[in-house]
């Protein structure tokens, strides 16, 4: 087959192309070493250098364009659609999936009209929490391209309830959610982890990664903290990634903050801890988020903490000793001091990015062949 894969340049703080990052990475690199021919298109919206790159991808071919907005932001937004459309044309794909937000969805969509070829949207997060949904007419955008496309991949199986009875889809709905690379996120030694970050060796820690914003409900761990700190003079903070000045973090001598971590150093930062926290708020984005952190954790052997909502309730639901009710501290700061004097770890079952790509190929090879007999 061949297949165009749109989407932003700039996926959770990494360049896709670049950093060869997560599902916008995985899904078209998977693809084309199952010897499909993808062909991937990027629109920058922080002004990232703009060029054509070959990534080796045997059998198979992988390609990555990328223009940017840049300055002259308003006038490369209106022509980007024609453009691409143009270089499509020259591509002559079989499918076409969008991905990464509101507009690459909606424009993948509007381009497989009119290339007359079957449309898959992949959802990495409930879209409608973006900023993005605050724009006139972008929800209603996302939606009518979501109920149009041949197949949607959600990552969690509430946003598929929600594509399935909010939307209306009318093609097939899976939930995939994101996976990770197990060569990188495995069980390691937990001293020689915490001598690599230079935490201390002989107390118990407790923390998480990611972005530590208010609206990821990172301010329900720094509360549950006072409870556990007062609790446990044994026990450590340890918190990495990007922060809000409007909103900093706790500071104290037991309060270890390490910055934004390398993709590799956050699987130490897990297998250095005691206890891992996946915080997430009873919002419409918690509910239908999958928190990447909760497959990198466990796939760590990593005891954790995680807020009973949406995905986590699900994937956690035979193990109700690892979840605490969302937005409650009190309830966290419990299940935090549950897990570190009888720990129990989650016994989940994580695909790999071969195995997910692997099962949905045949899902795209099904539309081309209907798309040839209509």
């Amino acid at each position: 087959m061949r297949i165009a894969f749109i989407c932003k340049r700039q996926y959770m703080g990494k360049d896709v192309i670049a950093d060869r990052y997560a599902r916008l990475y995985e899904i078209p690199s998977q693809l084309a070493k199952l010897g499909h021919t993808v062909s991937g298109s990027c629109l920058s919206y922080q002004g990232h250098e703009e060029g054509l790159w070959q990534h080796d991808a045997l059998p198979g071919k992988l390609t990555w364009e990328s223009r940017s907005l840049g300055r002259t932001y308003v006038p490369a937004l209106l022509t980007y659609p024609q453009n691409l459309l143009r270089r499509l044309r020259e591509f002559a794909p079989d499918i076409v999936i969008g991905a990464s937000d509101i507009p690459h969805v909606a424009l993948a969509g509007w381009l497989s009209k009119r290339l007359a070829v079957p449309f898959v949207a992949d959802l990495y997060d409930n879209f409608e929490g973006f900023g993005q949904a605050r724009i006139p007419g972008m929800v209603a955008a996302l939606r009518r391209a979501v109920r149009n496309a041949d197949l949607v991949t959600t990552t969690s199986e509430p946003l598929r309830e929600l594509v399935v009875d909010g939307y209306g889809a009318r093609g097939l709905v899976i939930a995939m959610p994101s996976t990770v690379d197990k060569t990188v996120f495995r069980s390691r030694e937990r001293i020689a982890c915490r001598q690599s970050l230079g935490l201390p060796e002989s107390v118990r820690l407790i923390g998480t990664a990611g972005g530590l914003y208010r609206d990821k409900g990172v301010e329900t761990l720094y509360e549950a903290w006072k409870i556990v700190s007062e609790q446990r003079s044994d026990v450590h903070l340890v918190l990495a990634g990007p922060t809000d000045p409007r909103f900093p973090p706790p500071t104290g001598d037991r309060i270890h903050t390490l910055g934004m971590l390398p993709h590799a150093r956050t699987a130490e930062l897990f297998n250095a801890l005691d206890v891992g926290a996946i915080c997430i708020r009873d919002t419409p984005f918690g509910r239908y988020c999958f928190p990447q952190k909760a497959y990198e954790m466990l796939a760590c052997g990593l005891p954790v903490a995680a807020a009973s909502v949406g995905a986590m309730t699900h994937l956690l639901a035979d193990v109700p000793s690892c979840l605490y009710r969302a937005d409650d501290a009190k309830s966290l700061a419990t299940t935090l001091l549950s897990q570190l004097d009888r720990p129990v770890v989650a016994n989940v079952g994580i695909e790999d990015w071969v195995q997910l790509i692997g099962s949905l190929e045949p899902q795209l090879q099904k539309l081309l062949a209907i798309s040839l007999r209509t």
